[in-house]
């Protein structure tokens, strides 16, 4: 269930758009299994993930002098937290084509801010948040920590172009399992407003994209990326 959380920022607006660049397996895993896979936030190709910023740093280091397993939990709690991560923007990504789908048979998912929350179904154990990252100098500028969410919501300055939103579980009170990840509860159709095809994709790759979201009941809009739309001259 989304909850709303004072210190996590979000854009206004509930029809901002937002997408997710994904493979042809991961989309049907979405699919067919109604769950949203949500990856453990240490196993992101970002090593600083869920880290602080050396101004941070240096004052939880002060005060963990005395109390040397505060560090620790920090160090430990990035195993615990859980994200999916959205990617803000009116139009498609050229560059996120690029690097988030391979061989051309990639797709993207076009939803909003506000879908995202009414997708979101209720959970027993723990809550979902979603907030926009913030991207920072993380040699100069802080990160508050008084919440523990806060760490997970910065990057640094170089990933900016991601134009990145999150939804963020905290699963350290549980005793879910977490391998990569964990799948949540979601409604499908709530989730996704529009399935948009690899821009190099062929004809028939579309065709089997049609054919297999109506054969497991969805009525969801298919496009063919605009990128790839005939010249003009």
């Amino acid at each position: 269930m989304y909850k709303k959380n004072d210190n996590i920022k979000l854009p206004e607006d509930p029809d901002t758009i937002v997408w997710k660049y994904l493979d042809l397996s991961k989309f049907l895993d979405l699919l067919m299994s109604r769950k949203l896979f949500m990856s453990r936030s240490d196993k992101f190709e970002d090593q600083y993930e869920g880290t602080f910023s050396e101004p941070t740093y240096e004052e939880i280091k002060k005060l963990s002098e005395n109390n040397p397993e505060f560090l620790d939990y920090y160090k430990s709690h990035r195993e615990k937290v859980v994200v999916s991560s959205w990617h803000i923007n009116e139009y498609e990504s050229f560059a996120m084509w690029q690097i988030f789908t391979q061989n051309n048979e990639g797709l993207a998912i076009q939803s909003t801010i506000g879908r995202l929350q009414k997708a979101l179904k209720p959970e027993i154990n723990y809550s979902q948040f979603i907030g926009e990252v913030n991207y920072i100098d993380y040699k100069k500028e802080y990160i508050p920590f008084d919440d523990m969410f806060f760490p997970f919501m910065f990057k640094r300055k170089s990933f900016q172009y991601e134009r990145e939103v999150r939804i963020i579980s905290d699963l350290s009170e549980n005793a879910i399992k977490i391998n990569d990840g964990i799948k949540i509860d979601v409604d499908v159709n709530q989730l996704i407003e529009k399935i948009y095809i690899h821009p190099k994709s062929e004809n028939w790759y579309k065709k089997l994209v049609i054919e297999l979201v109506s054969k497991l009941d969805y009525t969801i809009e298919i496009e063919k990326s605009d990128l790839e739309s005939d010249i003009l001259i």
